[in-house]
């Protein structure tokens, strides 16, 4: 006779003997309390608990870039970036730079110079693109070129990226009213 103890089953995304917590944080302007397991990372609280699907799952792995957010102003890639960790923070998406319905200037350049073709990798090209602008490191498109060089674009779209930033550069930058 074999005797196997009856174990209840774990509820979905349960793991025995690891915490959840609840993370107070602003997302795009609106105040959010999001509780999960304490081993969430921000790009999976973003999609599969905000339902902000536009930051994107590239490589999981902070190799691609396809996943950068701003956290208080700053970029970040968001699967390496754990949702406890923005306990208090300001979180920026792609979904949060329009201003009154209207694209953001780097989104509307980037439409301009055509710097996407399968367009997976736009949303963090352009979260990187915003904030290269706003720490002023685009001063030629070496710079350019060097400070994006952790965003990844498989369909090599990378002149036109280049071009999208000078454009939105020398019209004024990110914040100007272009």
């Amino acid at each position: 006779m074999t005797f196997t103890p009856e174990v209840p089953p774990a509820a979905p995304d349960s793991h025995p003997g690891v915490a959840g917590t609840t993370t107070a944080f602003t997302v795009n302007g609106t105040p959010r309390s999001v509780a999960a397991d304490t081993r969430v990372t921000l790009l999976d609280a973003l999609r599969d608990l905000l339902a902000l699907t536009g930051t994107k799952k590239g490589c999981d792995q902070g190799a691609c870039g396809a996943c950068t957010v701003h956290v208080d102003g700053r970029r970040v890639l968001a699967c390496l970036t754990l949702l406890a960790q923005c306990e208090g923070r300001e979180v920026t998406t792609i979904e949060g730079l329009s201003r009154d319905g209207r694209p953001h200037p780097m989104q509307e350049a980037f439409v301009r110079h055509d710097g996407f073709q399968c367009g997976y990798c736009t949303p963090g090209q352009i979260m990187s693109a915003v904030a290269l602008l706003r720490e002023d490191r685009a001063r030629t498109d070496k710079d350019i070129r060097e400070f994006m060089s952790g965003n990844l674009c498989r369909c090599a779209a990378y002149p036109n990226i280049v071009a999208a930033i000078r454009d939105v550069a020398q019209r004024g930058g990110v914040d100007a009213d272009l």
